[in-house]
């Protein structure tokens, strides 16, 4: 008889015992991500068919347009996450501050904090391009009892529990870390349930595949020019292919199964970089880092870098573990040139 595919409810019960600490709530925190998931991407699903797309008419704390069903899914998840009582507290990429989230017996008993950008890559919903969700689980510092605080959130990613992404495209798949490798589930639309499909997914050593916005070539610092100069030669496996969505979580999904790298880096547009630490890189890094990849802000290891504001910015270079060291060489030369 043919071997059943396991479903994400079944390989969540059958992992709980990696789960440090938790006595189930981490599972239910997974548990909960996936019924949002199944919400967002119906709406996701339909966003062509009803005025569901387009700009809310306000902007988020980073300046940029929210889009409707930015601010749909924000609110999705962040209901889902507070009405089973398993966070104690929330951020998100859409919200200014934190959300404290106090149980039903007016306590602050819950043990974890999770940080998210509810729908990345928003602006691609209108040109029917993948767009996903990216979500970070930390377990709070301060004491069990008493209100989160801004401490909770500001941890390196090294503090991750667990992280993972929600992609949203021509099939809707959640792929996720609890530390232990990488899964990846695949949702059947018919019944509404997430199956086994990508048992330990992993970066190759090496790829071939280069994700950047090559618009803003003028506007990069120079280790990135030489990198991207590099990938063009015709030498050895080279020239690399170009391949940029424009979607986070959709270069990241591509080049993990593929083999390729990803770079954001800073530029005179964005002399910080554009993509939040919190929300997207240590989540990202921490999936990269458990699937074998590497990443890094372009000199140091991403999950390292102590948080000072919650919605913080850093340049960021992520997938095949030789295609980033190489990456952070040409940075290391170019910085060391200025000398």
């Amino acid at each position: 008889m043919e071997k059943r595919n396991q479903t994400l409810g079944e390989f969540i019960i059958e992992k709980q015992t990696d789960f440090k600490y938790s006595s189930g709530e981490l599972s239910r925190i997974i548990n909960s991500i996936r019924l949002a998931a199944k919400v967002v991407n119906y709406k996701v699903n339909k966003a062509g068919l009803v005025d569901i797309i387009g700009a809310a008419g306000e902007q988020n704390i980073q300046g940029e347009d929210q889009q409707k069903l930015d601010v749909y899914a924000n609110e999705v998840f962040i209901q889902n996450l507070i009405n089973r009582e398993i966070v104690c507290g929330i951020a998100s990429e859409e919200n200014d501050d934190f959300i404290t989230v106090q149980g039903s017996d007016n306590g602050h008993n819950n043990k974890y904090v999770v940080l998210m950008d509810p729908l990345d890559g928003s602006s691609n919903i209108d040109v029917n391009v993948s767009v996903g969700t990216i979500f970070s689980v930390y377990r709070r510092v301060t004491p069990i009892g008493t209100p989160v605080t801004i401490e909770d959130f500001l941890q390196p990613g090294i503090n991750q529990v667990a992280a993972g992404y929600v992609i949203y495209g021509t099939s809707t798949m959640i792929v996720y870390t609890t530390g232990h490798g990488v899964n990846g589930f695949t949702l059947n639309p018919a019944i509404g349930t997430f199956y086994l499909s990508h048992p330990n997914m992993t970066f190759s050593k090496d790829g071939n595949i280069y994700s950047i916005n090559e618009g803003n070539y003028t506007h990069f610092p120079q280790g990135v020019k030489d990198y991207i100069k590099y990938c063009q030669t015709d030498e050895e496996d080279r020239p690399y292919t170009s391949r940029y969505i424009g979607s986070l979580v959709s270069d990241i999904h591509r080049n993990m199964i593929k083999g390729g790298i990803y770079i954001y880096p800073t530029s005179a547009k964005a002399p910080k970089g554009k993509l939040r630490l919190l929300y997207e890189c240590n989540p990202m890094a921490f999936i990269a880092e458990q699937a074998g990849g590497k990443a890094s802000d372009g000199h140091n290891r991403i999950m390292e870098v102590v948080p000072t504001e919650l919605h913080q910015r850093v340049p960021f270079f992520c997938g095949s573990y030789n295609m980033v060291k190489k990456a952070e060489e040409f940075m290391l030369k170019a910085k060391l040139s200025k000398y």
